[in-house]
C-alpha cells in the first residue's frame, strides 16, 4: 500500500473523528460536566435609600461548572466578580423634610457564588434558582446635600456579607452561546445603620444581571 495513500487514510480517520466530536459536543453529546465562562452587565438599586430604579450600572464576570444530575435537570456553581449599588438625584428620588439630596451613589464590589439548580429543555434553555453567598471588596457612598451633610463610610459601613435569592434564565443562541438573565435580591440587609434622612434603617440590594455566557 502507497505511503500517500496510509497518509490519506489517517487524514480522514483525523477529520472524521474531530467533525463527529464537535458535533456531539455543541448538538447532542450529553456530559456530566460543563465548564462556562461570562461577561455582563448590571443594573442595580438599594432598596431603602429613598430612590427607586436601576440607575446603577456596574461589571460582572467570572466561570462556573455545571453538573448533569438527570436528563434535564442540572447544578451550577459560579465564581464571579460583581458589582452593586445605587444611584439617584433629586428628579428621581424623594426629598426628606429638611434634607435635600441633589446627588447621591452608592458602589459596592463583591466577589460572588452563586449555587443554582436548573430545568435543561430539548434546546438546551435552562432556567433556575438557588441562592449566592458575596463578600464585600470595597464599598463607597458618594452624595451632594442641602445643607451639606458630613460623614465617611467608616461611621456607618455595609456588611462584608450578602446573601441572594437567586433566580435565571439562559438561552440558547448559538451552540455554546448563551444570553443569560437573571434577578437576586438580598435575603438579610446589606446595611443596618443609615445616616438621618437618608433612607430606612435596613437595605437591600437589589440586581439585575444580563450576561453571555459560552459553555466550554
Amino acid at each position: 500500500m502507497p505511503a500517500w495513500f496510509k497518509c490519506l487514510c489517517l487524514l480522514f480517520i483525523c477529520t472524521s473523528c474531530r467533525t463527529a466530536w464537535a458535533q456531539d459536543y455543541y448538538l447532542e453529546k450529553e456530559r456530566t460536566f460543563l465548564g462556562s465562562v461570562f461577561l455582563g452587565t448590571t443594573l442595580t438599586q438599594v432598596d431603602g435609600d429613598n430612590f427607586k430604579g436601576y440607575y446603577k450600572k456596574g461589571l460582572t464576570a467570572g466561570a462556573g461548572v455545571y453538573t448533569m444530575l438527570g436528563e434535564d435537570v442540572g447544578a451550577g456553581m459560579e465564581i464571579l466578580y460583581i458589582e452593586k449599588g445605587s444611584k439617584g438625584n433629586l428628579s428621581k428620588g424623594g426629598a426628606t423634610p429638611g434634607l435635600s439630596i441633589k446627588k447621591y451613589g452608592i458602589n459596592m464590589r463583591y466577589a460572588e457564588v452563586p449555587v443554582q439548580l436548573f430545568y435543561f429543555d430539548k434546546h438546551k434553555n435552562h432556567f433556575g434558582g438557588g441562592f449566592s453567598y458575596a463578600q464585600l471588596i470595597s464599598a463607597k457612598e458618594s452624595f451632594v446635600t442641602d445643607p451639606v451633610q458630613t460623614f465617611t463610610d467608616k461611621d456607618y459601613p455595609f456588611k462584608k456579607m450578602d446573601i441572594n435569592l437567586v433566580l435565571s434564565g439562559n438561552f440558547r443562541l448559538w451552540k455554546g452561546l448563551f444570553i443569560n438573565a437573571r434577578f437576586q435580591y438580598s435575603l438579610l440587609p446589606v446595611r443596618k445603620k443609615v445616616p438621618a434622612g437618608f433612607g430606612r434603617q435596613e437595605q437591600y440590594n437589589n440586581t439585575i444581571v444580563f450576561r453571555l455566557m459560552y459553555l466550554i
